[in-house]
């Protein structure tokens, strides 16, 4: 599969891993792949934490559906009823998470290209996620990335130490196929963006 067709495949996987868990070896490339991602002054701020343990899935899948409920709770009836049946999370079927990770210290106090941009840091962090994602799209391996939780939760229940902080939970494992729809077009959520709405010239026109 070409760079392109990865681009044009990936979806964010929810209800279609196998519940086959991934082999090591290509676990291990996909995170060999998310390690070659560009990096604000070389810094590699990322860290993988790959969760397998099935009581640490469960239990990060019991706090997300609290998360998901609380959101579903404070939606206008008419969203909360497009919300209902969009899923939005496959923990326990992947079999295999990965925690990515963010530490502003990684590469001292004077990091090349992050003194007036802060944020170049996790943007980092975000390029190796897109690797990997992009890299699994490649092999039909599956990732879906679960932002339904709270952070201090998430730190706390894979020992994160202090200053790391979590970026990503991607839920990474085999699927019987890719949506040819995103979930989120095909269940009425919102829309796809035209390319023409988001391209301006010399200046950013409304």
């Amino acid at each position: 599969m070409s760079v392109h067709e990865a681009i044009r495949t990936r979806r964010d996987v929810r209800a279609e891993f196998t519940g086959e868990v991934l082999d090591d070896a290509t676990l291990w490339r996909l995170l060999e792949a998310a390690h070659r991602a560009p990096s604000v002054g070389n810094s590699q701020p990322w860290d993988f934490v790959v969760v397998r343990e099935p009581a640490t899935l469960t239990r990060f899948a019991e706090h997300v559906a609290g998360k998901r409920r609380d959101f579903g709770a404070a939606l206008p009836p008419e969203r909360a009823a497009t919300f209902a049946p969009i899923k939005i999370e496959g923990i326990t079927e992947s079999g295999t998470g990965v925690v990515v990770t963010y530490d502003h210290d990684r590469g001292g106090p004077h990091v090349l290209g992050r003194v007036t941009v802060p944020e170049t840091g996790v943007y980092s962090a975000v390029l190796a996620i897109q690797n990997l994602w992009l890299t699994a799209t490649a092999q039909e391996i599956g990732v879906g990335w679960v932002s339904f939780y709270d952070p201090e939760f998430l730190a706390e229940l894979v020992a994160l130490p202090e200053g790391i902080r979590p970026v990503a939970w991607l839920c990474v494992g085999p699927v019987r196929e890719f949506q040819r729809v995103p979930d989120l077009e095909r269940f009425g959520w919102r829309g796809a963006r035209p390319l023409a709405d988001a391209v301006h010239r010399e200046r950013f026109r409304r």
